[in-house]
């Protein structure tokens, strides 16, 4: 009988085939064609991954919740969860700044264009009120000064849409960041549990709401709550086989969703290539992160904490969860699949899973914080500024807290990064500079995240009795 090839392979080959499909479409002139016709069956499926990864998430830890014996079990596991996402999160920011101080993407780019960005953040400096520049060199003698500023004002052709999206963000980030300290913890109960289940968005006040549920079951009569337990572990079955039917088309939809992303991003191949010569250094610089997160971070702390740890064997069960994030640049889409490599490939208890995962695929964006990271000094050193070791720490910091806040959907880390920025001086509105590259850099963080999250689960599962099966351990 001929072996049929496993899903992770045929989810690559959809991603070639869908990256070959929009290059070969845009030259022939069909990109039209591409968006109108074959994008469309790339945004249905990540609308099934997500209607399905709320109720998922809120069944899936009442279930894991409900079989534990007693609460105290819950209240370690938290613990542990939350102490765990919080130093990989500290040690992806690390490798982040270690990697832009050695490399210094921003001083690769263009002299002359340096000294406009510099004049450029000179005037941002005067027309807000903040004084004279912190640092960096000193513009004001030279002859050019007066042109350079007008260009430095002048409108550098974003359009009407970038405009509205930019300000958008800002809008969104001064909100958060006139918020009270306090107001990440009152965001996670919930007005409406009904509402709540109804925005992506709000996925910590349905963990909320999930896990209040589930100790409440805990504390009542055994005898009193069965049907209850029942049926959620129904439901939560049935939404188990709902992840599963949407996988078998995995591939075809993977195809559409990376063949209307590239047609969207230039008209022909070579404004593609184009968009990331100009920020090649910027770019290189976060994949080398993010890479060196995935690659060597993750399976290091793994290697040294479960014993018979295999490489090979981490990334194959893993690999169909990773193309999906990079396909989806959605943790929240994701999250179905995440958890049924995790259970199902590397052992990791469903009661562990069903509690550890959500929780990190709403806070746990290593690789969100890596990127915020190496994206605000690489713009810092393209206008000739240099932060201090008080200043990245400010970074880490800032990142480390708008991670938790970031929803788990395309894009969100632009928002917090606006908060990073202003936490440091900078002009937010700089977030434009890195708008072209930064829909396949999102794709390629996304992978970060849920492989964080899958690492995190391993290293909680093993702690609190050890995985099902002896794949990994």
């Amino acid at each position: 009988m001929k072996k049929k090839l496993p899903l992770h392979t045929k989810i690559v080959i959809g991603l070639i085939l869908g990256t070959i499909w929009a290059f070969t479409s845009s030259y022939l002139g069909w990109n039209e064609f591409t968006i109108n016709w074959i994008d469309p069956f790339g945004t249905i499926f990540i609308r099934l991954l997500k209607f399905i990864a709320v109720p998922l998430v809120l069944f899936s830890i009442i279930n894991g919740i409900s079989g534990l014996s007693d609460v105290s079990s819950l209240g370690r596991l938290g613990a542990k969860t939350v102490t765990a996402y919080m130093i990989t999160t500290f040690l992806a920011i690390g490798v982040g700044l270690l990697f832009v101080n050695v490399v210094k993407p921003g001083s690769h780019i263009d002299e002359t264009q340096r000294i406009k960005n510099r004049l450029s953040y000179e005037v941002w400096l005067q027309d807000n009120d903040m004084g004279l520049p912190r640092d960096g060199k000193s513009f004001l003698s030279d002859p050019q000064y007066s042109q350079y500023l007008t260009d430095a004002q002048a409108d550098r052709g974003m359009t009407e849409k970038e405009r509205m999206d930019l300000e958008d963000k800002m809008a969104r980030a001064e909100e958060a960041k006139e918020s009270s300290p306090l107001q990440f913890v009152v965001d996670m109960v919930p007005e409406n549990i009904i509402l709540s289940i109804s925005n992506n968005q709000l996925m910590l006040q349905v963990i909320f709401f999930a896990i209040f549920f589930g100790v409440t079951i805990v504390l009542l009569p055994n005898e009193t709550v069965a049907p209850v337990i029942s049926f959620v572990e129904g439901i939560n079955s049935v939404f188990l086989k709902m992840v599963d039917i949407v996988m078998k088309a995995a591939p075809f939809f993977v195809f559409a969703l990376l063949a209307g992303v590239v047609a969207k991003m230039a008209d022909t191949p070579a404004e593609v290539f184009e968009i990331f010569l100009g920020l090649g250094s910027y770019s290189l610089t976060l994949l080398g992160g993010l890479f060196f997160v995935i690659f060597i971070m993750y399976p290091m702390i793994l290697k040294v904490m479960v014993s018979g740890f295999s490489y090979k064997e981490f990334f194959k069960q893993m690999s169909p969860a990773q193309f999906l994030a990079f396909s989806t640049s959605s943790s929240a889409a994701t999250l179905p699949v995440t958890m049924e490599c995790v259970e199902k490939g590397m052992g990791v208890p469903k009661k562990i899973s069903s509690f550890v995962l959500p929780i990190g695929a709403t806070v746990n964006m290593d690789g969100t914080s890596l990127h915020q990271a190496v994206a605000v000094i690489f713009m810092a050193q393209l206008h000739f500024i240099d932060l201090s070791i008080a200043q990245q720490l400010t970074i880490v910091l800032t990142a480390s807290l708008a991670s938790i806040g970031a929803a788990a959907v395309p894009s969100a880390g632009l928002i917090m990064m606006i908060v990073v920025l202003q936490s440091v001086g900078l002009n937010p509105a700089w977030v434009a500079i890195i708008f072209p590259v930064d829909r396949f850099l999102d794709m390629c963080r996304t992978v970060v995240n849920v492989t964080g999250d899958a690492t995190v689960a391993t290293l909680i599962s093993k702690t609190e009795g050890g995985l099902e099966h002896e794949e990994l351990s």
